[in-house]
């Protein structure tokens, strides 16, 4: 199935190897976001809405979308997108994915979601090396009052600083008052088929969504295909058999190929 996804220019690599996240406008065609919208909007009213953490307060989300839907288990595997995925990496020939999610914010007020606290994806991850990253695609039009995501610009040079979203006030602004001395991106305002692209390591947020109506957007993780487990407890790969010391050679976490 081909879904026209477009490859990322060699500018595009650049600036995120140097910046630790990029842009990529019109990633997919506004058909294609059509019906991945509308699957999306019945797969997230069917989701658990009991908020038990820090991160049920800042978003809704259905996990592994592509492991039951077609057209996003397509989208996940397409060889355009891998291709894009293991460029942006550096020294990384081929990628396996992590992880896939649909996500919700709903707006400011009772009963909706608040801010995303600034923080980087891998101090949780199981593998032995950081060179992973997040396509974050709109589902929709997303103005930068609905919760664009923001960056803190060469975060990604600093390496693992930590977790967020276990205690109050570990946000990483707090944790590193430094992060201040980098640049903070621009809020973005995003088409339906835009995407924004950040390293494991980037420390990100958002604002809450002062719109009216939900942001929707879906993200797929990519990792290193060489990585290896380490066998730190996660949710996601506790109880699958992987071996210490040894790659993820397991269904869960597939390679994506040409």
């Amino acid at each position: 199935m081909s879904l026209a996804v477009r490859p990322a220019t060699d500018d595009e690599v650049a600036f995120f190897r140097e910046n630790g996240w990029v842009h990529l406008p019109g990633l997919l065609p506004p058909e294609t976001v059509a019906d991945l919208r509308a699957t999306a909007l019945a797969r997230l009213a069917e989701r658990d809405r009991a908020r038990r953490s820090a991160v049920d307060q800042a978003f809704g989300q259905s996990r592994d979308i592509a492991e039951t839907d077609q057209l996003f288990r397509s989208l996940t595997l397409d060889g355009t997108l891998g291709r894009t995925a293991a460029r942006l990496l550096k020294g990384v020939a081929k990628v396996r994915v992590q992880v896939t999610n649909l996500l919700v914010k709903e707006p400011e007020g009772a009963g909706g979601h608040g801010a995303t606290v600034f923080h980087q994806d891998f101090p949780w991850m199981p593998m032995d090396r950081s060179e992973m990253l997040t396509v974050w695609l709109a589902l929709g039009d997303i103005p930068a009052e609905m919760g664009s995501l923001r960056f803190y610009t060469g975060s990604h040079r600093y390496g693992v600083l930590g977790r967020s979203f276990t205690r109050e006030g570990d946000d990483q602004p707090s944790q590193h008052p430094w992060l201040a001395d980098l640049p903070l991106s621009d809020p973005l305002d995003l088409a339906a088929g835009d995407a924004t692209v950040h390293h494991a390591l980037t420390v990100h947020g958002s604002g809450a969504n002062l719109r009216d109506e939900p942001r929707l957007s879906f993200t797929v993780t990519y990792f290193d295909s060489d990585a290896l487990y380490t066998g730190t407890p996660y949710a996601q790969t506790d109880g699958l058999g992987l071996e210490v010391n040894k790659p993820f050679d397991h269904p869960r976490f597939p390679e994506v190929t040409a």
